[in-house]
């Protein structure tokens, strides 16, 4: 049998851990690739970086996890930079600057690619134009709207991701039916510490998280989907099964630093001296 390929396309960046004088590259759709290299699947990453330093440095990553540096595009603009605070592994967003990969839609050749992957994910602030190319081209994708979930038209989508409440108190129906109602055909929220629910069009499915000590909550969720899109919507687990296997991956991903293991280099001077305006008004 031929293996399955699986693409993910979007959003990538610089984490800058100002409390602790780090670097990672991350972001949903690269992490989302970067987890599925590293179970030895066919996978590849499609985004964009600007021709800056930032944009070597995410390269520079995106090769060392063993995916294809070639696949991501190089467009005039700014590489995505997020700016953190980082305190017992819960993080406060100084600065989130998606750059040139706001609504990133692949060149022609890449998007004709798409149509030969066994399933495609899109990260996070993806082009409304994307999603719909994929549900007219008939191709099995999903899409994380954890940022923003009223953005997107999600007619026809065959599997969004959304975070949810982590407490118990609060009500998931609501959210849930609302994005079904928006046309999704699945949904998956992501609760934290509270676990995930999955409607699959017809039942509701829960799994609750695995307890875990915490290092950095960074790409956990991410590490849920590339789990469960690989062994649920691709190879065809059992839900329960996919599902704890999912909250497995996250809790191995808050046991490291960084969206997915990676060497964290310092901060350099030159990117401090590039956002020490807004370092300064943080007072970090």
């Amino acid at each position: 049998m031929k293996p399955s390929m699986l693409i993910a396309v979007g959003d990538n960046c610089l984490d800058v851990y100002l409390t602790r004088n780090q670097l990672a590259v991350g972001g949903n759709a690269l992490n989302v690739a970067v987890q599925w290299r590293r179970r030895g699947l066919n996978a590849r990453y499609f985004g964009v970086v600007g021709p800056d330093a930032e944009g070597d440095a995410v390269l520079a990553a995106i090769a060392g996890a063993g995916l294809d540096a070639a696949d991501c595009e190089r467009r005039p603009g700014h590489t995505a930079v997020t700016l953190l605070q980082d305190r017992q592994g819960d993080r406060r967003f100084l600065l989130e600057d998606l750059g040139v990969g706001l609504h990133y839609l692949p060149e022609p050749g890449r998007l004709a690619e798409l149509g030969r992957a066994d399933w495609v994910h899109l990260g996070t602030n993806s082009a409304q134009a994307l999603l719909r190319h994929l549900v007219a081209e008939g191709i099995g994708f999903s899409v994380d709207i954890s940022t923003s979930h009223d953005a997107l038209d999600l007619s026809g989508v065959p599997l969004v991701f959304a975070s949810g409440p982590e407490s118990e108190d609060a009500p998931v129906a609501p959210l849930i039916n609302g994005l079904l109602a928006q046309g999704a055909l699945r949904v998956v929220l992501t609760c934290g510490r509270r676990g995930a629910f999955y409607h699959d069009g017809n039942h509701l499915h829960r799994v609750a998280a695995q307890p875990v000590a915490v290092v950095d909550t960074c790409g956990a969720g991410d590490s849920f989907i590339a789990s469960f899109l690989a062994d649920h919507m691709v190879t065809g687990l059992p839900v329960a099964d996919a599902l704890a296997q999912a909250t497995t991956a996250a809790a191995t991903a808050c046991s490291h630093e960084g969206g997915f293991p990676q060497p964290l280099g310092p901060i350099p001077d030159w990117l401090k001296q590039k956002y020490a305006g807004v370092i300064a008004s943080a007072g970090a």
